[in-house]
């Protein structure tokens, strides 16, 4: 029986991280691992452009939480991976690009399409490595997946050159380690608390973390009984259904709208599952005095306009419900947030639905007003990301087919 080479091992790996599909197109560089893929239980899904395999591996990693996989030849193959796993690297899509490259004996000279992939996708990727020595694949394909995988997620990158794919590789995939979930401190949920119960006006914003952490149930309950309006982002679509009476849709245009005033007057923004990258901080909270609690799994970035008077850092809907029990005190009712007077932004929402109803069926061409046409995206959806294609924060044009999901 032959040695099993880098490739295979390599395909072994994949298997081991639950893999069911592999987007790519084939190339001389790249043989090894497409004959290890054909004797596996990974599908391999040709495109006709490498941008397009990039693309549905992103997808294909914010649909399920699981990295997508990409594949590619070296040089200008490789190169047309890149607007792809850019957009899902700032996305926040969990992607593993894998990429064909010329023998590492052809490296220090000039070579046909030879170019240093590693350090053209290190500025696009949480990780760009090359696989140098066969014994050390199994430890770098489940370093791959773990970094992309985890918050905030994103795309890493794998270069393996022609002649250690063809290697014998001594090894095995290693075992999946456990994660544990991360509870916040109750020192930042009290505070959390106590400036919810202070509040006249708070508005809820909400991002794409909060979809990755399936906290859509606990963000509705705790907006419900705390009655706060909830403005989502481009990415945040669906967290909070569209028919609610709370919700306020999209924020995020360039030009103000209605949202917009509910965050002038608001006296504190509820950011949950919010990234900085989904909706500057600049334009809602431009000179930095609005007070901001963060809730997050992981902390608040450092900007002049997004400054937290509290960091509630941990699993959201855990940290959702311990605030909302803090802030609803039945057996003190009189400092709950129910008697508080409704919300400004409350009222906001008949202004934005009579908006929406007023081109709602427009048939002219162009729309009269794109503000309401990319809201009403929300309607049309499963309540996770099939709205349209307003939702990416590199916003790459010419990327539709392969960006949506059927």
């Amino acid at each position: 029986m032959n040695p099993m080479n880098t490739a295979e091992l390599l395909v072994q790996c994949l298997e081991n991280e639950g893999v069911e599909y592999v987007f790519g197109l084939p190339g001389e560089e790249n043989l090894h691992v497409l004959q290890a893929l054909k004797d596996s239980s990974i599908r391999f899904i040709t495109t006709r452009h490498e941008q397009g395999a990039a693309f549905m591996a992103d997808v294909y990693g914010r649909l399920t939480g699981k990295a997508g996989v990409c594949l590619s030849t070296l040089g200008p193959g490789a190169t047309n991976l890149m607007t792809g796993v850019a957009d899902a690297n700032l996305d926040r899509a969990p992607l593993v690009a894998i990429t064909g490259q010329v023998g590492t004996d052809r490296m220090h000279i000039e070579s046909h399409q030879y170019l240093d992939l590693v350090a053209m996708f290190s500025p696009v990727t949480k990780w760009s490595t090359q696989i140098v020595r066969p014994s050390n694949t199994a430890e770098i394909v489940r370093r791959a997946f773990k970094v992309a995988q985890s918050e905030k997620p994103g795309a890493v990158h794998i270069d393996l050159p022609e002649n250690i794919a063809a290697m014998a590789a001594p090894g095995k995939p290693l075992r999946l380690d456990a994660r544990e979930k991360v509870y916040a401190s109750f020192q930042s949920i009290e505070r959390a608390a106590a400036a919810i119960l202070q509040a006249k006006n708070p508005i809820i914003l909400v991002g794409n973390g909060a979809i990755r952490g399936n906290a859509s149930a606990a963000l509705t309950e705790f907006a419900t009984k705390l009655h706060i309006p909830v403005a989502n982002t481009f990415m945040g679509k669906g967290v909070i259904p569209y028919e609610h009476p709370l919700a306020l849709w999209s924020v995020g245009l360039q030009q103000r709208d209605h949202v917009s005033c509910g965050f002038d007057r608001t006296d504190l923004v509820i950011a949950v599952g919010y990234d900085l990258i989904e909706y500057s901080p600049k334009r809602w909270n431009p000179d930095g005095e609005t007070p901001i609690i963060h809730l997050g799994r992981m902390p608040a970035e450092v900007d002049s306009s997004y400054i937290p008077l509290a960091e509630v850092v941990g699993d959201i809907s855990d940290s959702l419900y311990e605030i909302l029990q803090r802030s609803v005190l039945s057996e003190m009712p009189a400092r709950g947030r129910q008697n508080q007077p409704e919300p400004y932004a409350v009222s906001l929402r008949s202004e934005i639905v009579e908006d929406y109803e007023q081109y709602a069926h427009d048939e002219g061409f162009p729309h009269q007003a794109a503000k309401t046409y990319l809201r009403s995206a929300a309607r049309n959806g499963s309540g996770r990301y099939r709205h349209f294609g307003c939702w990416r924060t590199q916003n790459v044009d010419g990327a539709a087919l392969p960006l949506s999901p059927s």
